[in-house]
């Protein structure tokens, strides 16, 4: 079966996942605008932004904004991406400037939750700030090992598991579920011990390319 849609057969094929599709609907009628995946990317990095600084302010009220704006943040990134394919906008910068949007809200996410629930009472280098310091590091170190395998072997090395037009990152879809049900701290302390653990992977994955890599690339030198 073709994944193409029939009405725009000049399109590449569909996207596999539900907000990828969603969000090409929505950027279609922008294909020949002056609108660029950029100005979409700073669209999503100003709504992760946003998101970043509500969570800070703490209370229920405060964290349920912001997770709100970090999950419509979250899908606004599909945005930049549709529109470059289905235009030919894209650009190396562009695609730097995306994942590095995406890097800095992810990061933002985990230690702007820890300083939401900080507490002055907390004792020992393992407070709420320190745990989201420390999943933001993680992630930090995991965007960058995924942004160094995909220079070296394409998109095709950084491929997310997928089911059921889901991928892993759809998980923080759920993010409003862990603050309307004040489950902040535990989500923190997830992320402190499975980002971490996650962030050893991708080290032993990218070393793993770099010696699969490195006799084509020496044999390029020569």
């Amino acid at each position: 079966m073709n994944n193409n849609s029939t009405n725009f057969p000049d399109e590449p094929p569909l996207p596999p996942t539900w907000d990828a599709r969603l969000a090409r609907r929505l950027v279609r009628p922008l294909k020949h605008t002056r609108v660029t995946p950029n100005h979409l990317t700073t669209v999503r990095l100003l709504i992760g932004l946003a998101g970043a600084i509500a969570l800070t302010r703490g209370g229920y009220l405060w964290t349920n904004i912001g997770a709100f704006l970090i999950v419509l943040s979250n899908f606004v990134d599909h945005t930049d991406g549709e529109l470059a394919r289905i235009s030919g906008k894209g650009s190396k910068f562009g695609h730097f400037y995306d994942l590095a949007a995406d890097a800095l809200v992810t990061i933002l996410l985990f230690g702007c939750m820890g300083v939401a629930i900080a507490s002055p009472d907390e004792k020992g280098p393992l407070g709420s700030a320190a745990l989201g310091t420390i999943a933001g590091i993680a992630v930090a170190l995991i965007f960058f090992l995924r942004m160094r395998i995909e220079s070296m072997v394409g998109k095709s090395g950084t491929k997310q598991a997928r089911a059921a037009g889901f991928e892993t990152e759809d998980v923080l879809y759920l993010l409003p579920l862990v603050t309307l049900f004040d489950g902040i701290a535990p989500f923190l302390k997830a992320a402190a011990i499975g980002a971490p653990i996650f962030a050893a992977w991708c080290i032993v994955d990218y070393w793993r390319v770099v010696r699969r890599t490195q006799p084509v690339m020496n044999s390029k030198d020569a």
